[in-house]
């Protein structure tokens, strides 16, 4: 129960952050350097996010949750290390449609991960009986 819980506090910070980057690519494209002091240490931060989520995502289907979540963590964690590293070389023709997508990826897995509900022993008793 408790790790579900912080999943999602961790899932929400993570999508919030990760939503974040296309605007300050757009502060960036729009002629202020800022935007990109922003883009590059939160691109760091959202990667390190995602690794705690999949660390975290792990430990509830662990611990009786769901392998989806820590299933899909992996995947956004893997595209976001790709994503920094076409990032800093500049790779744009890779860089921006997979940051579409795991904008997309994020978003959609955060709320996913708010609309589980914690299992209970008589589910599993159900499971078990069917």
């Amino acid at each position: 129960m408790k790790a579900l819980m912080v999943l999602r506090v961790t899932a929400g910070l993570h999508a919030v952050a990760i939503c974040l980057q296309p605007v300050f690519a757009g502060i960036y494209l729009d002629g202020s350097p800022s935007g990109m002091r922003m883009h590059e240490p939160t691109g760091l931060a959202i990667v390190f996010l995602g690794l705690a989520q999949l660390l975290i995502a792990t430990i509830w289907w662990r611990t009786g949750g769901r392998p989806t979540a820590a299933i899909m963590s992996l995947l956004i964690f893997v595209g976001e290390v790709v994503q920094v590293s076409m990032g800093c070389s500049r790779q744009l023709a890779i860089h921006i449609p997979l940051g579409i997508a795991l904008v997309a990826g994020t978003v959609a897995l955060a709320i996913w991960i708010n609309r589980q509900r914690v299992r209970s022993q008589h589910d599993d008793r159900q499971e078990v009986a069917a």
